[in-house]
């Protein structure tokens, strides 16, 4: 702490808006608020992106406690003379001490307990990250340029210095294929630690953007008409162990029994898992044909169009292929909860492990060539069109839905139709501005 100041931390959850809220107390009081933490309330989970409440089912009532996770702190520069700025991200509890029904990040530690226990499983995620950053170099032809990091040398090496110094590994940084678009990518972590990793990332990222008189913007879609942001979410199992079990190179795509299984259930399910991963009205302006985002349920091998993709892989001698394999859901981006998407595709995927699906039809080229009929007889769904769209098919899933409980599929649905709402009075071009503001 500075001499003559003292500073706030911060108890945050990333919730259903997938934004990162919560309430702040003298740092000199941390220890002291680790066990209670900061008092909440059922209804703050309703507030959307826009900061509204159009509807609640828990009124004024109620009473819960925000309260600091082990491993969940951010500590970031304020400026010169000032004292840090302290962020831990916390468990929503009841006043009993037990998990709230609408806390994203208990959600998911139940939903990876219920993987080791049932499967014996484990999951290792990685989040990849686009995003745009306001002063960032826009000239005709900077897809992938070298010359559109110039300029931004402070701000770069600052993000990746405060990203190290919140023990978060950064693997590559880079020019995206979109004007002052970029793209962060994180090693790979145990799945909780992976999803708050990736909010952790975000706070850093606008954080830095902004000491540097800048803002930085994870929106599905910036400017309209303009490729937007997604986020590609690998993911890989291993045993209890923490040895790899998704790689069988006689089998095909090479996916091992358990994980075709596994990557069957979250395509059985894609459409209501639409309506978690993609939760903008936005979202479905980026999910669209032959814009290298998902438009179709399928699993592919190298494909960038499609919702599962079989990565590639060195193919050298005396490489250890099976702790290199892993699967990229595409059909996701930050205007969800890290936690909730991370927890959605596990229970998908341990259903597909419970039934020991098959392994899924692996396509070649665009779906979009075949019929319905030749879709269907390959298992191929469409994913849905619209944010309303994905919310009829979440409340229609009753394994989705019952995986979340009750409680929280209520609040959520909620929570998006009136978003979907106020949304319907803007223009889209306004529309896209409101949510690259929000996020």
């Amino acid at each position: 702490m500075a001499d003559g100041y003292e500073g706030i931390v911060t108890v945050c959850c990333s919730d259903i808006a997938g934004q990162v809220r919560g309430k702040g107390f003298p740092a000199s009081d941390l220890e002291k608020r680790r066990r209670f933490g900061v008092g909440w309330t059922p209804t703050n989970v309703m507030i959307n992106c826009f900061g509204r409440i159009p509807a609640t089912p828990f009124g004024a009532e109620g009473d819960l406690m925000l309260v600091p996770a082990s491993g969940g702190d951010i500590r970031l520069e304020s400026g010169p003379g000032l004292p840090l700025e302290h962020i831990i991200l916390g468990d929503i509890l009841t006043m009993a001490g037990e998990p709230w029904e609408c806390c994203l990040r208990s959600l998911l530690a139940r939903a990876l307990r219920a993987l080791e226990e049932e499967a014996g499983l484990r999951l290792v995620a990685s989040f990849e990250h686009e995003f745009w950053y306001e002063r960032g170099e826009e000239r005709p032809g900077d897809s992938y340029a070298a010359s559109s990091l110039r300029g931004m040398e402070g701000f770069i090496s600052e993000f990746l210095a405060a990203l190290r110094v919140n023990d978060i590994a950064p693997d590559t940084f880079l020019p995206e294929y979109g004007p002052r678009q970029y793209e962060i990518t994180i090693d790979p972590a145990e799945g909780l630690v992976a999803a708050d990793q990736a909010v952790k990332l975000r706070e850093i990222c606008r954080s830095v953007a902004r000491r540097h008189g800048s803002r930085a913007s994870f929106s599905p879609v910036v400017t309209h008409g303009i490729v937007g942001n997604g986020v590609h979410i690998h993911f890989s199992l291993t045993d209890l162990a923490g040895l790899p079990v998704g790689f069988d190179d006689t089998r095909p795509g090479k996916m091992s029994e358990v994980c075709a299984s596994f990557c069957a259930g979250i395509l059985r399910h894609a459409r209501a898992l639409c309506a978690l991963t993609a939760p903008s009205v936005i979202s479905y302006e980026r999910l669209k044909p032959h814009s290298w985002s998902a438009y179709y349920a399928n699993l592919a091998d190298r494909d960038r169009e499609a919702l599962l993709r079989i990565c590639p892989y060195p193919e050298v001698e005396g490489l250890d292929v099976s702790r290199r394999f892993n699967i990229e859901y595409r059909g996701a981006d930050a205007a969800a909860s890290p936690h909730l998407q991370l927890a959605a595709l596990v229970f998908a995927g341990l259903e597909g492990v419970r039934e020991a699906l098959p392994s899924p039809f692996i396509s070649t080229g665009d779906p979009g060539r075949w019929s319905d009929a030749e879709r269907a007889e390959r298992g191929i769904t469409d994913l849905p069109r619209s944010l309303g769209e994905a919310l009829d098919a979440l409340e229609g899933d009753g394994v989705i839905g019952g995986c979340l409980g009750s409680v929280l599929t209520q609040a959520y649905v909620m929570h998006k139709r009136g978003e979907i709402e106020m949304a319907s009075k803007e223009t889209l071009a306004d529309l896209c501005s409101l949510y690259a503001e929000a996020y």
